[in-house]
């Protein structure tokens, strides 16, 4: 039975150092059109058509009036900012209230749906009934717990200059906003792990998604797909809308411009809970994907491969396999994390992301224990093609 385990754990460091070659490979080329892009920004600074923002809303999340503040401070000619939540008084409505009177000189206007919506996804009535009131084309759509730099919207604006281009995203790199160690090891692996993943899909079929801190979108090309209620009884409508958007034809652009996720799950139960539904959500909207996920992760299969070499007799191979575990996830943090969304966190990306790799194969282990996941404190259960209803 040893030697069965050490297949499977050699096996498992086959498929998961492929993959990170396959990561490693894909960073130069994404570097290069960054800087292609930097340099083309700078001689061609002028394509800043007007933008609208929609930010939906719900409640007081931690920092958010500093997070909001980012969005008032940006470097860009004319842009309004739309904000969006279940009831008049909801108390994040008010703190933008509060923001946006500091900053006159951007427009911002205010709006509530009126209760419990009618969708499943409650956050698609906030964009639908900011989709209706927006006074222009583009719309950039970005959480709450975001923050960004003042470049930000000239960066996400660019690649429209290309009339192919539907949708336009960013990477993202995890900041722990609170501190905490469980917040710090999900910040790594949104670094990392989650723009890993982003760099090989990009390299093998293309874009066929957007990431949900920033997700850009020609009005036209939301219309084309029906409004956003294509998306509203999906838990992951970032993929949903970046899909739909491919099916259309158009092209969707991955941002050469990363921004801050600030992770607000700083106690231990809130952040395993919320990383387990991510990975329910993605085993159910692209099932055969996630089931390939268990062969990228490394450090699982250097242990297992340490203890049954060990229990063969053999510990010094057992360990220079771990060894091998741990050194290939090193060689991501430093080029993913490090190059390519520039995370600052030497810590984390050092010392804390080959724990994050460990934990990453047991949530996705998790994620085929329960179809239900607890959503802004309700529990829903989901459905093949990444769908839910409420739970029974």
């Amino acid at each position: 039975m040893l030697y069965v385990f050490l297949g499977l754990a050699v096996v498992g460091l086959i498929t998961s150092t492929v993959f990170a070659g396959m990561v490693l490979a894909a960073v130069p080329g994404y570097l290069r059109e960054r800087r292609l892009f930097c340099s083309l920004v700078k001689e061609c600074p002028g394509f800043t058509p007007s933008l609208t923002l929609l930010k939906p809303l719900h409640g007081a999340e931690p920092n958010l009036e500093a997070n909001l503040a980012t969005f008032f401070e940006q470097d860009y000619p004319a842009y309004e900012i739309l904000f969006c939540a279940r009831e008049p008084n909801d108390a994040g409505l008010e703190i933008a209230r509060r923001v946006a009177a500091r900053y006159p000189r951007v427009p911002a206007r205010f709006f509530s749906t009126g209760g419990q919506p009618p969708y499943i996804n409650a956050k698609v009535a906030s964009l639908e009934t900011m989709e209706a009131e927006a006074a222009h084309g583009i719309l950039v759509i970005s959480d709450s717990d975001v923050r960004v730099t003042p470049e930000y919207l000239r960066a996400v604006a660019r690649p429209f200059a290309d009339a192919e281009v539907g949708a336009v995203t960013c990477p993202y790199r995890g900041v722990a906003a609170q501190g905490g160690m469980w917040a710090r090891i999900e910040a790594v692996g949104m670094s990392v792990e989650m723009t890993s993943g982003v760099l090989v899909a990009r390299k093998m079929e293309g874009m066929q998604f957007v990431l949900g801190p920033t997700m850009a979108f020609r009005r036209e090309t939301i219309r084309a797909m029906g409004g956003f209620r294509v998306t509203a009884d999906h838990c992951a409508d970032d993929f949903v809308l970046g899909n739909e958007t491919y099916k259309l034809g158009q092209t969707v652009a991955l941002s050469h411009h990363a921004i801050d996720h600030m992770v607000i799950n700083a106690r231990f139960q809130a952040s395993m809970k919320h990383q387990i539904r991510w990975m329910q959500s993605t085993r159910f909207s692209r099932p055969k994907g996630h089931l390939g996920t268990a062969l990228t992760f490394s450090v699982p299969f250097g242990l297992l491969a340490w203890a049954s070499a060990a229990g063969l007799g053999h510990g010094w191979w057992g360990l220079a396999l771990f060894g091998w575990s741990v050194a290939t996830r090193l060689a991501l943090s430093s080029s993913v994390g490090g190059l390519v969304v520039c995370d600052r966190s030497w810590f984390g990306l050092l010392v804390l992301y080959p724990l994050r790799d460990l934990m990453g194969f047991g949530f996705w282990a998790a994620s085929y224990l329960s179809s239900r996941i607890l959503w802004r404190g309700k529990v829903f259960e989901l459905l093949p093609g990444g769908k839910m209803r409420p739970a029974r």
